[in-house]
């Protein structure tokens, strides 16, 4: 066998072995993962602000938790920032969707770098319920950046 063609193997191996693994990061991430949109309300008028609302959407991360016991269906999705009264929670079909606005409050750049590790703008989550529930039963609370539903 040549040494073009074990290299060519050697390659398509290594490829394969990214790929799997690709595919197994998405599969376990794909319910945290959340698209940020820019956000349909202005915090402020400044233009700094503005820009960075938009470089910050994308794709970010609500960390969140879903489980059951005999009486209850409990999901906790952590949104720090927020205030109550951003979110917008609905049952629909068989699903919990979870929609807000997280804005920018207060910016902040020192130097010629910028560095943004948090996403703002609007997002829309939706939980699949693994049983059918009492919409008109449910509650929801707010408390130090975690939303429990």
């Amino acid at each position: 066998m040549s040494t073009l063609h074990q290299l060519r193997e050697g390659l398509n191996e290594a490829w394969e072995s990214v790929r799997e693994g690709w595919q197994k990061l998405y599969r376990r991430a794909a319910g945290a993962l959340t698209r940020f949109t820019p956000g349909r309300k202005s915090d402020t008028d400044m233009q700094d602000t503005r820009e960075i609302a938009i470089r910050s959407t994308g794709w970010g991360f609500l960390a969140a938790e879903l489980f059951d016991d005999s009486d209850r269906v409990v999901i906790r999705l952590e949104a720090p920032g927020m205030e109550r009264e951003d979110f917008d929670i609905e049952v629909l079909d068989d699903y919990l969707v979870v929609r807000g606005e997280k804005r920018i409050e207060r910016n902040r750049t020192e130097g010629r770098y910028h560095v943004m590790e948090c996403a703002y703008g609007s997002f829309e989550r939706a939980f699949p319920l693994p049983e059918e529930v009492q919409a008109d039963q449910a509650t929801a609370s707010y408390d130090k950046g975690v939303l429990k539903i």
